[in-house]
């Protein structure tokens, strides 16, 4: 188990750098149309819906029994909710920033940088604790983060683009808030590794279900349907459970 670490350190990395992906899209490539990001918004969302109530769900519940296995769930969902109160992070299709000073738009770059910096740190754990389980279950998941880290990274660089005028420092501040991502699987490694087991590894796992369903229903399908492409959205979570299911059988 604990020989996945390196690999899971690399997952998390790859897929915090996907945040500096969509900062280079924001900086060198026109903006991508509304079809495009509510399809793979979509796809993202059916991803991870589909990894957390028939994987990683399903491996806490068969570890350590129903019961504690929800408990794990709902308060990973119930903790998510409490970090996006506290320090709420937002799309550039979920705020109108034409008209604004040079100011603004960059305070609100850093301010999206600094919540999207924060809200990675769970998800380098979900990395972590997937690849722990199983490699092919890590992969899964690594891939399902990256999908949405690239519209992250453009929430953070086009404003700071627009303000400051500097393709480096909005592809910086960018990659900055996906080094969470890796810092985060990282310190779940420090602190989980030296006494972890099936149980621990069970609570963890349906933790993480909870964590990743809240981001689909809160952030993925509401931003996706905020591109005025409804139907396309929910073609693509049903593309994205599509594409899990056939991967999942392949590795299996």
């Amino acid at each position: 188990m604990h020989t996945n670490v390196g690999l899971a350190l690399l997952l998390s990395t790859l897929a915090g750098l996907s945040t500096s992906v969509g900062a280079l899209l924001a900086l060198f490539v026109s903006k991508p149309g509304p079809r495009f990001m509510s399809l793979s918004l979509g796809f993202s969302a059916g991803v991870m819906l589909l990894l957390s109530f028939m994987e990683l769900l399903a491996h806490g519940i068969s570890t350590v029994g129903f019961g504690l296995a929800y408990v794990a769930f709902f308060a990973g969902m119930l903790a998510m909710f409490a970090l996006d109160v506290l320090i709420p992070h937002y799309y550039m299709a979920e705020r109108s920033p034409a008209g604004e000073r040079e100011g603004a738009l960059f305070r609100a770059g850093l301010l999206v940088a600094l919540g999207i910096g924060v809200h990675n740190f769970p998800e380098g754990m979900a990395t972590l604790a997937g690849t722990l389980q199983d490699v092919g279950l890590g992969v899964a998941i690594a891939l399902a983060i990256a999908l949405h880290n690239i519209p992250e990274g453009l929430a953070v660089s086009m404003p700071i683009y627009s303000a400051t005028g500097s393709r480096r420092r909005a592809f910086l501040l960018a990659s900055l808030a996906g080094v969470a991502e890796p810092v985060g699987a990282a310190l779940a490694a420090l602190v989980l590794l030296p006494f972890l087991n099936n149980v621990v590894l069970g609570v963890l796992l349906s933790a993480v279900a909870g964590v990743m369903v809240f981001i689909s229903l809160d952030e993925l399908v509401p931003v996706a349907h905020s591109f005025g492409e409804a139907h396309l959205s929910i073609i693509g979570v049903l593309m994205g459970m599509v594409v899990m299911v056939l991967s999942l059988w392949f590795i299996m």
